[in-house]
């Protein structure tokens, strides 16, 4: 038996006291949480849900996020996270496509109403059979949505004691959505060894304090934030301080108040943090606790990498991974002298090599695309055969990433075979922007690809061909982007073309227009 919520179990036997989780003035111990999940667990039974079913959940950095986590983990069930920015539109299809049960959504806020989208999509998947509100206001006593059960309410006289079920190692705990330039995202499985393995192997990638204190800014329904920055965190008993959403002033504050000593982001947190006109005073209290950053999601920049350290003077280790990769594959490891600009080495278990096209390895430097095998590989892709057996032959995953290495073993990453955005983090695959832009009226034709941007690395540009006699304008295309896309997918630029350029076989030769 393995159940990745022995995380949980365990930090609240051996700290039951401790703060598992601030958020503003609520610090939350790691029992609370733990009871919390067990009523979650508690709850999830009394309506038919158990081993093997799908959850979905819909929340922010908020305590909301490990309590419904682990709670799903207990019951046996499979975590569906789901990122927060989701239109109604691709909510259902994440819902229809996992075959989740249930959906856990927060409300939201004027600004960002999380709720009424969630809603909406979990009225389009048939299959869904439940929605719980995760309300702003704790106290709430009335679902300010009409037909959407309050979690709290639902919680109500439902046990605070649960006996995990007894999942085996290679059973899914977890479906983290990705794609590829096939269009629609997949559902990678991530079981509970690769996740339990991984966040073990992490633990010691990164420096350890009696009472480590993390600043939690990444996602947690990103696959890093989730592994490297919460599953970590529990393992090691420590309290993670949550911010729903990166602001860089709002993370130095934290960190002075907190007295933060972890800190993981992608290469614009970075950014921010560098361009933030901090107070000696509190550069001084970061410098005296920070003592670990760790970075991913795409190359930070040398001048980024260089201003922090002279800044807090901390070094900011570099790894690799992917969500199919649970996700840490390779890491600058903290007992040798980093490479700046370098994704380290293999972590522990985990093997890489470069290949060609055919799935040949190529020795030397290369370059070529990077395979990895390991303990770390998701099962597959769910439902998807097909796309599997394209991923993965003889344990090995091919990445779509292309890179070289020196002759110490550490690899660089040079290109993208897969036309992937990477856009402030996030992962903004074209095919899906072009083939919805495609289906408005006045679009002929739309290629899609990715503009360097001096704070998010890159931003989303479209080359559109009108159609005949159409008038569209850029505001207006940006504006109906913005309506069907999440915020960090749709174009902020659109530039019309008359003609793009194409190979003779027809296909868009994006490189010209990169």
């Amino acid at each position: 038996m393995l159940n990745l919520s022995v995380l949980l179990e365990d930090a609240a036997r051996e700290t039951p006291d401790r703060d598992a989780v601030v958020f503003g003035d609520m610090r939350l111990s790691y029992s609370f949480i733990d009871t919390v999940a067990n009523q979650v667990a508690n709850l999830l039974r009394a309506r038919g849900i158990g081993p093997g079913d799908k959850v979905a959940l819909s929340s922010p950095n908020l305590p909301y996020f490990p309590m419904v986590y682990f709670g799903a983990l207990k019951a046996g069930a499979v975590v569906v996270p789901l990122n927060v920015l989701l239109k109604p539109r691709e909510i259902a299809y994440h819902l229809e496509d996992s075959d989740a049960k249930a959906l856990f959504c927060f409300e939201g806020t004027p600004e960002l109403p999380l709720g009424e989208m969630g809603h909406a999509g979990f009225q389009q998947a048939e299959g869904c059979e439940h929605f719980f509100l995760l309300p702003a206001n704790p106290a709430a006593t009335e679902s300010p949505i009409e037909g959407a059960e309050l979690f709290w309410a639902a919680l109500a006289g439902q046990p605070g004691t649960f006996a995990p079920a007894q999942t085996e190692p290679s059973d899914t705990a977890v479906i983290i959505y990705t794609s590829g330039t096939t269009g629609q995202p997949k559902g990678a499985e991530l079981t509970h060894s690769n996740l339990l393995t991984n966040a073990m192997v992490d633990d010691t990638l990164f420096n350890r304090t009696l009472h480590d204190i993390s600043l939690v800014t990444l996602p947690l329904f990103h696959i890093f934030g989730q592994t490297c920055v919460m599953n970590v965190g529990f393992y090691r008993r420590a309290t993670l301080v949550l911010q729903p959403r990166f602001e860089a002033k709002q993370a130095i504050e934290l960190m002075v108040k907190e007295k933060v000593n972890l800190f993981a982001g992608v290469p614009t947190m970075y950014w921010g943090l560098l361009s933030d006109d901090t107070s000696d005073e509190d550069i001084a209290t970061i410098r005296e606790n920070l003592r670990s950053a760790v970075s991913g999601g795409s190359a930070l920049q040398m001048e980024v990498l260089k201003g922090i350290k002279q800044k807090f003077d901390v070094d900011i280790l570099e790894g690799y991974g992917l969500s199919e990769t649970s996700p840490v594959a390779s890491f600058n490891r903290p007992d040798r002298t980093p490479k700046p600009g370098s994704i380290g080495l293999p972590v522990w278990g985990v093997e890489m090599k470069l290949i060609d096209d055919d799935w040949k390895e190529i020795e030397g430097e290369g370059p070529g695309e990077i395979a990895i095998r390991g303990h770390n590989i998701m099962k597959g892709y769910y439902n998807r055969p097909e796309a599997t057996a394209d991923s993965i032959k003889d344990g090995w995953f091919r990445t779509g990433d292309v890179a070289r290495r020196d002759e110490e073993g550490y690899y660089f990453i040079i290109d993208r075979s897969k036309d992937m955005i990477i856009r402030g983090g996030y992962n903004v695959y074209p095919r899906e922007i072009e083939e919805i832009l495609m289906g408005h009226p006045d679009v002929s034709l739309a290629a899609v690809v990715g503009v360097e941007h001096p704070s998010h690395g890159e931003e989303v540009k479209a080359y559109v061909i009108r159609t005949p006699g159409a008038a569209v304008t850029e505001d207006e295309l940006v504006a109906w982007g913005k309506e069907q896309f999440a915020n960090y997918k749709y174009p902020r630029i659109v530039e019309f073309r008359d003609e793009l350029p194409m190979t003779a076989t027809g296909k868009i030769l994006k490189r010209e227009l990169r």
